[in-house]
């Protein structure tokens, strides 16, 4: 599965546009990790336990995203896209999105 954030794919030709395809998570903070994260911003730097939670979100929601285009019959995906919207205190859904498409 070819996935790219741009609306066509140099070299390959769209044949046929099957339509909207997203996969989404959504994760919750863990008390722990909100210690040793509350204690970086005291004294700065990356917060690594909130880089690694979302690097994870981003991951599943691209293989739910992909196994929906490839449920559609698609081949690529374009324009993909990222949102995120807070569900509720301490939680965040994470929602990949695209156009699932046949290319040749």
């Amino acid at each position: 599965m070819i996935i790219t954030t741009s609306d066509e794919i140099p070299g390959k030709k769209i044949v046929k546009t099957l339509g909207l395809v997203k996969g989404n998570t959504i994760r919750a903070r863990h008390v722990g990790k909100d210690i040793i994260a509350g204690f970086r911003n005291i004294v700065g730097g990356e917060i690594i336990e909130y880089t690694k939670m979302l690097a994870e979100s981003r991951e599943q929601s691209i293989d739910r995203m992909v196994e929906n285009g490839e449920k559609m019959g698609a081949n690529a995906i374009v324009a993909l896209r990222f949102t995120t919207s807070s569900i509720m205190g301490g939680a965040a859904e994470l929602l990949a999105y695209g156009t699932a498409v046949v290319i040749e």
